[in-house]
């Protein structure tokens, strides 16, 4: 296949996003018509990528050593799989959910799918960056969806982070340009051996302030802030912000740069994997923690996914091959657990108007099928076996005692704190829904409900359904991760 493909799904959705917001389609039906088909022709298109990989890159010059390169290696198949089949799934969710704004919100929602196929898909430093500042560009309208103050506010804030991350992403890309052999993404990386003897510490600092800089997106403590503000947005945003697009490519570009810039060889064993791994460590029981106070059902979510997120950083910066490894499960199976968590509460706030944690009461006597799925989604979460959320996490665990790093059992301490802790937050929703104890007072009680319709719960039930399956059947692609992990794909 040619590398010219891959040009498709970065330009297809930016080019129809775009003209949807210039020529507003107007009838619900052919709006959502056009969305869709867009949305599962990028789909199929990284798909057939993924199945018959180009073996070429194509390279777009810009000025002396800057271009624009697009190739598919390992690392870019894992995220470009994650986008390709949630995407839809999301799409097919929100003609439910979305009740006003319509043509603005598919606008910048079709669009952030080129933008994120364009991460994926990067061969170099340069492009990935470039569509990481572009991310941040096509997702601010959507934070600021419903133009109230409070949705102004967190789109402010989301801006300020993102922008002051990427600022101090810049000079990890700077560093590279300067002191690296190229650009390009090289497993292994791509600094030589004069370069490290001469500037070794001062490389050491570009890269760990690069990582917090990523690390925004990621919401790596103390630089996460933006994240529980954005949960004033639609269930749609938040699910994409928090499970698939924004943060999932910060933890995608610290992998990137952790294993294909830098290099683990350089960075193994210094004090700046160290850095790396504590703030990590400490983001998971944070984020934990401040979900257990968290009342507003989205706002605890949102500080899970400051923990969960960690944990990919968490394995990623292990630098071994067991933990590159797990970070990929746990990347594929957060997006997949977390994407369900939000969508069911999404489902309850716009059908029943309810959103904090106490008027939860009684719920799944209501809506039994959407909180059966949020059990699920839940129980994996947790790390409850046989769900996927097990397997990552067991992998993570794994990878941290074989490092044996004092500050990889720091981690693994971390994860077993945290694991409580979401068992805490997680199973006093399910409790109140499945076994109220004030229903009558608190609950959802005997009053009217409406039910989710097809829209919604097609795509609950393919996810609960996949987070089960991959409980069963994830030696498979533990195997394939393990070959992106020690540089075979």
């Amino acid at each position: 296949m040619s590398a010219y493909f891959l040009l498709i799904p970065v330009l297809v959705p930016i080019i129809c996003g775009a003209w949807l917001g210039l020529n507003p389609i107007h009838q619900d039906r052919r709006r959502e018509v056009f969305v869709f088909i867009v949305t599962l022709l990028t789909s199929l298109v990284i798909g057939a990528i993924l199945w018959n990989p180009p073996t070429d890159s194509l390279s777009l010059p810009l000025a002396g050593v800057l271009e624009i390169k697009f190739r598919l290696d390992g690392c870019g198949m894992v995220f470009a799989a994650l986008i390709a089949f949630l995407w839809p799934l999301a799409v097919l969710y929100a003609f439910e959910y979305m009740e006003h704004n319509k043509n603005s919100f598919f606008t910048f929602y079709t669009m952030t799918y080129g933008v994120t196929a364009g991460i994926a898909f990067a061969g170099n430093l340069m492009t990935m960056y470039m569509f990481y500042e572009l991310l941040t560009i096509v997702t601010i309208p959507l934070v600021m969806h419903e133009l109230d103050h409070k949705s102004v506010v967190a789109a402010r804030k989301y801006m300020k982070y993102s922008f002051g991350g990427a600022a101090f992403g810049f000079l990890g890309f700077i560093g590279i340009l300067s002191l690296g052999d190229t650009l390009d993404f090289v497993f292994g990386g791509v600094l030589g051996k004069e370069a490290i003897a001469e500037h070794g510490q001062f490389l050491l600092l570009i890269y760990t302030l690069a990582v917090f800089g990523f690390g925004v997106k990621a919401a790596l403590f103390p630089v996460h802030g933006w994240l529980p503000s954005a949960s004033v947005a639609p269930t749609t945003v938040t699910a994409l912000l928090h499970a698939v697009a924004v943060v999932k490519a910060g933890a995608f570009a610290i992998i990137r740069i952790t294993y294909y810039s830098f290099g683990t060889s350089f960075l193994r064993g210094t004090w700046a994997q160290d850095v790396v791994l504590i703030a990590a460590a400490i983001t998971i029981v944070y984020g934990s923690s401040k979900a257990v106070k968290e009342q507003h059902c989205k706002r605890r979510l949102a500080y899970s996914t400051v923990s969960n997120l960690s944990y990919i950083i968490f394995a990623a910066a292990l630098m071994t091959k067991d933990g590159l490894t797990a970070a990929f499960l746990h990347l594929i199976f957060h997006g997949l657990m977390k994407i369900t968590l939000f969508y069911v509460i999404g489902a309850i706030m716009v059908k029943t108007g309810r959103k904090y944690l106490w008027e939860m009461d009684g719920i799944a006597r209501r809506m039994p099928l959407i909180m059966t799925v949020y059990t699920i989604a839940g129980f994996a979460l947790i790390g409850l076996p046989p769900f996927c959320g097990f397997i990552s996490k067991w992998y993570i665990a794994t990878a941290a005692v074989k490092n044996g790093r004092v500050s990889a059992y720091i981690g693994l301490g971390a994860l077993i704190i945290s694991a409580f802790l979401t068992a805490a937050y997680i199973f006093e929703l399910i409790i109140r829904a499945w076994m109220p104890d004030r229903e009558s007072t608190t609950g959802i009680g005997s009053a009217p409900v409406e039910r989710p319709g097809a829209k919604m719960c097609v795509p609950l039930v393919i996810l609960a359904i996949l987070i089960v399956a991959f409980g069963f059947c994830s030696t498979t692609l533990a195997t394939f991760f393990t070959r992106i992990a020690s540089g075979l794909i």
